[in-house]
């Protein structure tokens, strides 16, 4: 189909060429003129290209409301079946709309007919709409009024702004929107919808004259004015006689941060200048935080540096940075095409440049120097050449100052514990994008956990965020985490391929050898039941391999691995190496299982999320998984064992970490003729004891299995404040029953007779179960018990011992316990990938 492409900027750059990728012939190209000598990013792009598509760059398409003759004939002479546009800011006459076969398409950024006019999306957010979108439609001489093609629409996140709105879905699902509406004209098959006048609106073109924040109305309205027009074009108030454009807002959710007043013309009460940013007053005594200022000069500044903007000095340059300084002149150069020379004072934004230059700027100085870390921000803060040059050799040289770390402090077991509660990414502890947050309980009391140098520190919040036993995770939840940190990074310079001989022809002038390469970028979904060690376990491996990693805590114990992230600043570990996002499984798991830039997933949590992860991971990339899954891990104990030492490693084997331990025994299969001894010293060593957990989370089958059973010597307790239960065992448990095959996570003991002698039985009875993660089994016959542990399918075997985990010994399950390994050198493997190179000399 032939089609005539009527629109501007990078939207429409994309849009075209998908367009051509779709393999569809674009005819011409109708867009606006240079600018200052400046082209627009599609007319630029189609004169770098030169693909022989012709290019028109028409001023205008009519005088005093009538076509211009000589633009229409110029436009019909393409011979276009279809009007693609994109976007376009000028008026096309009708008898342009109308001309071909298949008519006019335009893309418009509202679910229409909701927000109709040029500043739709401006209007989305100022109303505080919770859905925002777009629609493909079908142009008629009304405004916005044509009947609809197809619609896409998104959430709104709470501090979403015109930019992150259009960035994360109006871009670049517009573009593939607007390629799929084409192909189904294409095919015959595209929809025309009336649109209907039932809740229709219309509003007008935001400009920067009309953008002024009203500071007496509720903190919320104050938000959604500032959001609504940031970037572009702008809110803005007046301060100290000076007209002050207000970017980067979010509400306030927490405690107001102590700060030096600032007078703000409008503003019922003064604002307040913070480390963290602007504090303004809602007319209800919300409050919200503004991030950056821009002043009338273009300058930007960190709200936070109001007072202190200015002191800096500026830096003597050597002669590398020089050389570095007169590349990024050649950069600016380029996107600044119109300007004779770059000098010291030529501003970017006055020399014409606008957002989509930014993003250019930003990339092409990282490609060109050495990978320094930029964002859009920093041009809009150093607008000057000269001001850009200083602020990249500090870059460049680290001096830029370090955001303080943001701290809450709280007293708990006599210490003063220092707790992050925000997620950490590149180095740096920062709200979520949509201002969410997620309460943390205590499970001694039930209460909202506020927290987060440093053993000591560790354990007492593991000890809050998970239920354990404080002296438990002083020795195990941080001491081995702490020894699997030393064990891998003893690792990092040992992983090495190898030398293989290859059969050929003589004389053979050949040399193969394997390299060890790292994966790249890996996300870890760690359990709630070892926090720490969790994290200990896939994360250290992961660096010792030389990836980088996003660790997605439990949603509900996320506080060490906050404060591991602190440790890591302290530490010096580069800034973006190791993120840790918390959050919900289905929202931050999902994602990091669909992302396309990640290449390895390890989880360790339950079969069936598993499952959803490992078929999101093959859907999106086909990224590497390692899977630590359920278990029903069977523990034998014949008669000829050692009673005592059975008896206390039983009870261990199933209250361990109160029963929350993957590898927990969930069956014990204990022989006939010591069995009623067995269930006799256990129930006595059990008398007065009782557990805490890091949530309440018992299924109502077994729940109501624990209320029936027959033959229950100990049940669920929760009277006390917080999640306690009292320990609980069941004997003459029957194969088929619901307890004998579902994992139970808590302290519950499951015990079944077998005959006296009947190994095979056994066997074949721990066997008959779709988990295989840990076993053991307790006899003083040496043959006996590696006859057993042969025939048990589990990926780890204890003999006369159990738990005896090790960071040397590598660690997983088999069947639906997943596959991969944690510690030891397999769990290595698991991130590095094997290159062979074969080389003739």
């Amino acid at each position: 189909m032939k089609l005539a492409l009527i629109g501007q900027s990078l939207f429409g750059q994309e849009v075209y060429t998908n367009l051509r990728k779709q393999g569809h012939k674009v005819v011409g190209v109708f867009t606006v003129p240079d600018k200052d000598g400046k082209a627009d990013p599609l007319g630029e792009y189609l004169f770098a290209e030169k693909d022989g598509t012709p290019v028109f760059k028409f001023p205008r398409w009519r005088v005093k409301g009538k076509p211009i003759p000589e633009v229409v004939e110029a436009y019909k002479a393409v011979g276009a079946e279809l009007n693609v546009m994109p976007f376009c800011s000028q008026f096309i006459p009708m008898n342009v709309i109308d001309h071909p076969k298949h008519g006019s398409i335009i893309y418009h950024p509202s679910i229409l007919p909701l927000h109709r006019g040029a500043s739709a999306i401006n209007w989305t957010l100022i109303h505080g709409d919770k859905k925002a979108g777009f629609s493909v439609f079908w142009a008629d001489d009304g405004l916005d009024t044509g009947p609809i093609l197809l619609q896409r629409e998104c959430d709104v996140e709470p501090n979403d702004t015109v930019d992150t709105l259009y960035n994360r879905f109006l871009f670049p699902e517009g573009i593939k929107a607007m390629v799929e509406s084409v192909q189904l004209i294409a095919d015959g098959k595209a929809a025309r919808v009336p649109q209907s006048e039932e809740g229709a609106s219309y509003e007008g073109i935001q400009k920067k004259s009309n953008c002024r924040v009203n500071l007496a109305q509720p903190a919320q309205a104050i938000h959604n004015w500032i959001r609504g027009h940031d970037k572009v074009p702008g809110a803005w108030t007046v301060i100290d006689g000076q007209t002050v454009t207000l970017y980067g807002s979010s509400m306030l959710g927490g405690s107001v941060p102590a700060g030096q007043p600032l007078q703000i013309e409008g503003a019922s009460q003064p604002g307040l200048v913070s480390k963290n940013g602007l504090v303004l007053f809602g007319s209800d005594d919300k409050a919200l935080l503004v991030k950056n200022l821009q002043f009338e000069d273009g300058k930007m500044i960190p709200a936070s540096k109001y007072f202190s903007s200015g002191e800096s000095s500026s830096v003597e340059l050597t002669d590398d940075e020089k050389k570095m300084a007169e590349d990024i002149r050649m950069i600016w150069r380029g996107i600044l095409s119109n300007v004779p020379a770059i000098e010291d004072t030529t501003d970017f934004f006055k020399s014409g440049a606008a957002s989509m230059d930014v993003v250019r700027l930003v990339e092409e100085v990282k490609q060109r120097c050495g990978g320094v870390q930029l964002q859009n921000e920093d041009v809009y803060m150093a607008t000057t050449f000269q001001d850009f040059i200083q602020m990249f050799v500090r870059r460049l040289r680290g001096e830029d100052q370090e955001e303080e770390l943001v701290i809450d402090y709280v007293k708990v077991n006599n210490m003063t514990v220092k707790m992050p509660y925000q997620c950490f990414i590149d180095g740096k502890f920062e709200d979520a994008d949509n201002g969410k947050a997620c309460d943390t309980i205590n499970p001694a009391d039930g209460s909202v956990s506020l927290m987060n140098e440093h053993q000591e520190e560790l354990a007492t919040i593991e000890s809050i965020d998970s239920g354990a036993v404080y002296t438990l995770a002083l020795k195990t939840h941080v001491g081995m985490s702490i020894q699997t940190f030393r064990y891998f990074a003893g690792w990092c310079d040992k992983i090495q391929g190898k030398t293989i001989p290859i059969n050929q022809a003589r004389p053979n002038r050949n040399l193969t050898f394997t390299k060890k390469e790292p994966l790249g970028v890996c996300a870890i979904v760690i359990p709630w039941n070892y926090p720490l060690m969790m994290l200990a376990w896939k994360s250290a491996a992961c660096l010792a391999a030389g990836n980088t990693l996003v660790l997605k805590p439990a949603q509900v114990t996320p506080l060490t691995a906050l404060k591991f992230a602190e440790l890591t600043v302290k530490a010096g570990i580069p800034k973006g190496v190791i993120n840790i996002v918390p959050g919900s499984g289905g929202l931050v798991g999902q994602r990091l299982s669909e992302h396309p830039d990640v290449r390895k997933l390890g989880f360790t949590g339950s079969t069936p999320i598993g499952k959803q992860i490992m078929k999101s991971c093959a859907v999106s990339n086909l990224k590497k998984v390692s899977l630590e899954l359920g278990g029903k891990s069977p523990l034998i104990i014949f008669s000829d064992c050692d009673m005592d030492k059975a008896v206390r490693m039983g009870m261990s084997s199933v209250f361990f970490n109160k029963g929350e331990n993957c590898i927990a025994a969930g069956r014990l299969f204990v022989e006939e003729s010591i069995h009623d001894e067995y269930i006799s010293r256990v129930v006595s060593g059990l008398k007065h004891q009782y557990f805490q957990s890091a949530r309440s989370f018992w299924s109502e089958p077994f729940l109501s299995m624990i209320h029936t059973h027959p033959y229950i010597h100990y049940y669920v307790c929760c009277s006390s404040p917080g999640f306690f239960m009292e320990p609980t065992v069941f004997t003459d448990v029957e194969d088929h029953m619901f307890i004998a095959k579902e994992e139970s996570f808590g302290p519950v003991m499951v015990v079944s007779k077998f005959k006296n002698g009947d190994v095979d039985g056994v066997l074949q009875r721990a066997n008959d179960t779709e988990f295989g993660l840990a076993s053991g089994v307790f006899t003083r016959d040496i043959s006996k018990a590696m006859y057993v542990s042969e025939r048990l399918e589990a990926g780890t075997v204890f003999i006369n011992t159990y738990n005896k985990t090790d960071v040397a010994s590598p660690f997983g399950g088999f069947k639906q316990s997943g596959f991969g390994k944690d510690l030891g050198e397999d769990a290595l493997m698991e991130y590095l990938r094997t290159k062979a190179v074969t080389v003739e000399y």
